[in-house]
């Protein structure tokens, strides 16, 4: 018989891998359930053996209309259940849109947040900020952190998400509003930040009804935001995307438009994969004001 844990027994997390891809399909362990959702760039042949993807407990298959549905093998839980991506503890679900709760490819993103040069000294705003896990990381660094996304349950998400992780300082304004509304409002409050992530959807509605669409609304955004940034200070804007049509190169010049000459850092984000062959998801460019970081 397996002993019962004891209450002072420290819970182990499992953690998040990408097993394995291709067929337009990806196979990932997460926590201790296993997965298979669509990956509609994974051309390839899949590496591991069709038995291997047999053991999937559920599978997201998309009908034509861009919707879908989850079929269980073995039954998901319905409130969710908690998974470890690199620092952090996380409660991920089983969305209606397949979707998890987080983007393993935004970890080195989290990551260069989370060591954000002289981070107590520094406001930094996270825009579309989804189930919270850019905040944590910017929290992390000590700095003080704006929360914002137009979905309450999402930033309710978020707020879970930071009771797993005690250790992360207590930082974070947690903001439901349209993006466009809140950051005109801090423009006229002369309200600066030293960092601004956006992670922005390719079409969305607000609270109120406002529609998003990135081609015609991105650049507009990044105008207000660059009358957001501290100049004065070592500084940067992360932008990461995943709509048809964007580049690297083009996310490149839009955020030049709008903040001027610096450092970019640009690619595809990868999540890597026990096969040894990651997985492109999405792209990520990176500006820095070439300021010196104060420490």
């Amino acid at each position: 018989m397996i002993p019962e844990q004891t209450s002072n027994a420290p819970v182990r997390i499992m953690e998040y891998k990408l097993l394995d891809s291709g067929n337009m399909r990806k196979l990932e362990a997460v926590g201790e359930y296993r997965l298979i959702r669509p990956a509609l760039n994974a051309f390839w042949t899949p590496q591991l053996p069709g038995s291997e993807w047999e053991k999937a407990d559920a599978v997201y298959e998309r009908n034509s209309t861009g919707s879908g549905k989850w079929i269980m093998k073995r039954p998901l839980p319905a409130d969710g259940w908690k998974v470890q991506l690199g620092d952090f503890a996380l409660h991920v679900k089983a969305t209606g849109f397949g979707h998890l709760g987080f983007f393993a490819e935004q970890l080195p993103t989290w990551k260069f947040f989370s060591e954000f040069p002289d981070g107590e000294h520094c406001s930094m705003l996270n825009l579309f900020a989804y189930s919270g896990i850019g905040s944590m990381a910017m929290a992390q660094s000590g700095a003080k952190v704006v929360h914002l996304d137009a979905a309450r349950g999402m930033v309710e998400w978020g707020k879970s998400n930071l009771e797993l992780n005690p250790g992360i300082p207590q930082k974070i304004s947690w903001i439901v509003d349209d993006v466009s509304k809140f950051c005109k409002r801090e423009e006229r409050r002369e309200h600066k930040y030293n960092a601004i992530a956006l992670d922005p959807p390719s079409f969305g509605r607000g609270a109120s009804g406002q529609v998003w669409k990135i081609e015609s609304d991105l650049p507009e955004l990044l105008r207000i935001c660059a009358k957001l940034f501290d100049f004065d200070h070592y500084g940067c804007v992360a932008l990461s995307c995943h709509s048809p049509g964007f580049s690297p190169a083009v996310l490149e010049y839009l955020l030049a438009d709008a903040f001027g000459s610096g450092h970019f850092t640009s690619g595809e984000m990868m999540i890597p994969s026990e096969t040894g062959r990651a997985l492109s998801a999405g792209i990520m460019v990176r500006w820095e004001n070439g300021k010196q970081p104060r420490r």
